[in-house]
């Protein structure tokens, strides 16, 4: 036979064909578990399992028990939308009623469907149906409820690293949230502007902890970060507080400290909204030293003024600047907390800050039920 011009052969279209099938399940899989895809293949699933698991119930019971219908149950709890969970459910119910027909009154013998059976696949039906309904309003599916909790995560984790500092520079951040949670309240912010000669830094400690404070610290974080080096160093805090208090959040006061460090000459200027004073190690005398502006905390009221603390650091010096949750806890106060500070601070004098902000907190508030946050400054001696 002669193949018709324009005609291809039949292994060509088989290839097309299948290609295109291949394409189409790939396709349909991203988008369920994206949750953009339609849930019926699960329900037909579903569906066939609750008959299968009724069939083999009935040939033999001690390997099937009638209770083994909570799986399809649990699994379209969290796969299925609520109105499709519903036939699920009716399927289930059906199931069961057949069962209990063809086994007789339950108590006739031991393999009979007993009420609590019954309330058992009820109790858990009812708990998947809770969990479809609260999915369904949230509007996020539980397959893409991880990777956006692990996606919120990474950016706050991204918009806290702090650039690369020049040679004769280098800085040390550690975050660590409460309870050992992936969420904290405490964010870094960073730029360097004026063709980066100047480093601005601005730590902030929403108020709350943990989870309780993630959403808004993401939110701030985000603002903040459009905020820094679009302004004059002086106007940033000020637009922060409008921000803040544009909110009208209930719980919507944060602390913050901004750091606008010169460095060509170490130069510097500290501004506070109600944060903790930051410590300055001056290699010379080997002391520590608080150095803090003045200023009152973010969202409590507009037209607040933020005065700056005007420094240097010299070569071999050290600007430390925290949150509270390392220095204070219900067993000692914030002054106490410092001292303790230094004196762990102390010990990497000799040796260099290389790792000592994670190093510190384990040695000064491992156990606070708090969120806590470090970042070191160094100028290389």
């Amino acid at each position: 036979m002669t193949r018709r011009p324009g005609s291809e052969p039949l292994t060509a279209r088989l290839h097309k064909a299948l290609h295109r099938a291949r394409v189409g399940v790939r396709k349909a899989g991203v988008d369920y578990f994206r949750g953009d895809g339609s849930d019926g293949p699960a329900l037909a699933a579903l569906l066939l399992s609750v008959a299968f698991i009724a069939g083999g119930t009935l040939w033999h019971t001690e390997w099937f028990g009638p209770t083994a219908l909570v799986l399809p149950v649990i699994a379209g709890g969290l796969l299925l939308r609520p109105a499709n969970l519903l036939v699920l459910y009716a399927a289930s119910a059906t199931a069961l009623t057949v069962e209990a027909a063809l086994f007789g009154p339950y108590d006739e013998g031991p393999e009979r469907i007993t009420p609590g059976t019954v309330l058992i696949v009820a109790a858990v039906g009812l708990i998947g149906l809770l969990i479809a309904q609260f999915r369904s309003r949230v509007g996020v599916p539980w397959r893409r409820g991880s990777t956006m909790l692990f996606d919120l995560r990474e950016r706050i984790r991204v918009q806290s690293e702090l650039p690369r500092l020049p040679d004769g520079w280098h800085h040390e951040m550690a975050l660590r949230p409460a309870g050992g949670q992936s969420f904290s309240g405490d964010f870094v912010v960073a730029s360097r502007t004026q063709g980066g000669n100047i480093l601005e830094v601005v730590l902030t400690d929403v108020s709350g902890k943990g989870m309780d404070a993630a959403s808004r610290s993401l939110l701030l974080s985000g603002a903040f970060g459009g905020l820094l080096g679009s302004l004059p160093p002086h106007s940033f805090l000020p637009a922060a507080n409008g921000y803040l208090l544009r909110q009208d959040w209930d719980e919507g006061f944060a602390t913050s400290i901004h750091l606008v460090l010169d460095l060509e000459s170490g130069d510097y200027e500290l501004l506070s909204a109600g944060h903790l004073p930051a410590l300055q190690l001056c290699a010379g005398s080997g002391r520590w030293e608080e150095k803090s502006g003045e200023g009152p905390l973010l969202g409590v009221y507009d037209g607040a003024q933020f005065d700056p603390v005007k420094g240097r650091l010299r070569p071999g010096d050290v600007l430390m600047m925290f949150t509270d949750g390392l220095v204070e806890s219900a067993e000692r106060d914030i002054a106490e907390g410092m001292d303790r500070l230094t004196g762990e601070a102390d010990r990497y004098v000799a040796g260099g800050f290389a790792g000592a902000a994670w190093h510190l907190i384990e040695a000064v508030a491992k156990d606070v039920n708090d969120d806590r946050a470090l970042l070191l400054i160094c100028r290389d001696a």
